[in-house]
């Protein structure tokens, strides 16, 4: 089949891996402008542009899609069909109408559970158990075309934002391989999305950061897992602001009010939360400083026991 591709991050580069292994002729990609990076501040190339060059795939990257070059570059690649991953751009009607078989997407969760620009993060940050891939016929309306297929996988109780990721990405490229080959078997069904069922994922902010003691350090535990790696879970440890990069639900209980340090040994930080539940801190960044394991970190700035 003749596809046209389009992505940006990491996240889509296991889809477009799939699709070139499989056979699909691949006329080419679509990706964001390339943008500056790092202290030097050059243009860097979008994961998606080098694997597509890696290909020797022809490669796009429109500043706009409303003007009408976009699409005349699709009509001239005359694709059966648009897939996309993680594009980070909104498709006019015009483009969404012109393939042969429409233009589909791989999101990154149950549909119609969480839509919008950062499902993985919101699936762990709620502490949910389970979560998966959606591949959709696309819509005008943000993640609400019907459903074509979908994966579901659990969620490991310690699994980060980046870990998940990167199971999320290889299972979509998998169920998308299959779905496009559906699709044109024709087999392919088409399910409406509930609209009574549906929840956002709308984009982080530094306003989840500060983490509260007062609530259980299992919720805590997923507000560290889920912001990484940002904007990072935030606390003030004996007057410093530090980023939380990993922490532990402790199968112990205390008295002591949240917030109460109860241990800061080469163990970790043990802090009293809510519920009479117990974290440990286990990797952190003081402002100014660099990452590194707690107990190291009391080694040079101990913190003292409630």
């Amino acid at each position: 089949m003749k596809i046209v591709f389009m992505g940006t991050p990491e996240f889509a580069v296991p889809s477009l891996e799939a699709l070139v292994a499989a056979g699909h002729q691949v006329v080419g990609v679509f990706s964001q402008p390339d943008k500056p990076k790092n202290r030097g501040m050059k243009l860097q190339p979008t994961p998606v542009k080098l694997c597509a060059m890696v290909h020797d795939l022809p490669v796009y990257q429109p500043t706009k899609l409303r003007d009408g070059t976009a699409l005349e570059t699709i009509r001239s690649l005359a694709p059966d069909l648009i897939v996309v991953a993680a594009y980070g751009r909104i498709l006019p009607q015009e483009i969404l109408d012109y393939p042969k078989y429409g233009c589909i997407n791989v999101h990154s969760s149950l549909l119609p559970k969480y839509r919008g620009a950062a499902p993985i993060h919101w699936s762990i940050l709620n502490g949910d158990k389970e979560t998966g891939v959606t591949i959709m016929h696309m819509a005008l309306a943000l993640d609400a075309g019907d459903i074509i297929s979908q994966v579901k996988t659990p969620i490991d109780p310690d699994e980060t934002v980046e870990m998940l990721h990167d199971r999320l990405a290889r299972l979509g490229a998998d169920l998308l391989v299959e779905t496009v080959q559906n699709i044109a078997d024709g087999t392919a069904t088409r399910t409406p999305q509930d609209e009574s069922q549906v929840t956002l994922a709308p984009m982080l902010s530094r306003e989840l950061s500060p983490m509260d003691w007062t609530k259980p350090a299992r919720t805590l535990h997923d507000q560290v897992r889920g912001l990484i790696p940002w904007p990072s879970a935030t606390a003030e440890l004996n007057g410093v602001k530090c980023k939380i990069f990993a922490t532990a639900v402790l199968d112990e209980t205390t008295g002591k009010t949240p917030g109460s340090v109860l241990a800061a040994d080469k163990k970790g930080l043990k802090i009293a939360c809510g519920e009479g539940t117990v974290l440990r801190i286990d990797t952190l960044q003081a402002a100014g400083g660099k990452r590194m394991a707690a107990a190291d970190y009391l080694r040079g700035h101990p913190i003292p026991v409630d």
